[in-house]
């Protein structure tokens, strides 16, 4: 691995546990085990590889969420797959904890990244959602935009509950949760 993609690397782990404040380019450098002075050869500054490292962790979080949602079958196991995928639930979302961290908010460039991650997430799930209303698996009169942004909220949630009790059984519940009113729904189709 060159000494960019160590860079990269090494910042998004550090601005998942830590925020952008805490992401120093000292603490990057010493995490990529990169010497002085090889951040400005490869990035202009600290915001520069931190739009780098988001940019990463959002086109991963997106390919692990196309992934689950393309996985065959009704919409309502597709949202499943998405749902039950395997998450380091404690550490919370790489892209979603970034919505929650004031320097990333106040930087539009830092921010639209993250904006554009969780707003593609919504809709792909709001086009799962419609599949399954065509196919008739789903009532014709769910709201599929709101029903995404709700599977969305409800994941992003979990992380946060989790998080503040220090036990992924928060998180699983708030999962189980979203399923069961699934579910309810898929049983009244019209």
């Amino acid at each position: 691995m060159d000494t960019s993609e160590r860079l990269i690397r090494s910042t998004q782990e550090l601005l998942r546990d830590r925020g952008y404040v805490g992401t120093s380019p000292k603490a990057i450098l010493q995490h990529a085990q990169a010497g002085q002075g090889s951040m400005y050869h490869h990035f202009s500054g600290k915001p520069d590889l931190a739009l780098a490292a988001i940019r990463r962790n959002a086109e991963e979080m997106r390919a692990e969420a196309e992934a689950a949602l393309a996985h065959g079958g009704t919409a309502l196991e597709r949202i499943d797959a998405y749902l039950l995928r395997e998450r380091e639930v404690l550490r919370g979302c790489p892209i979603g904890r970034l919505a929650q961290d004031p320097e990333v908010v106040a930087s539009e460039d830092l921010r639209q990244p993250v904006q554009e991650t969780l707003g593609w997430l919504q809709e792909r799930i709001a086009g799962v959602l419609a599949d399954g209303v065509a196919r008739g698996e789903l009532p014709a009169d769910l709201g599929t935009g709101a029903t995404a942004a709700t599977i969305a909220a409800v994941v992003q949630g979990g992380y946060v509950l989790a998080r503040a009790a220090d036990s992924v059984d928060h998180f699983d519940r708030a999962i189980e949760g979203v399923r069961t009113l699934l579910g309810a729904i898929s049983q009244h189709r019209q």
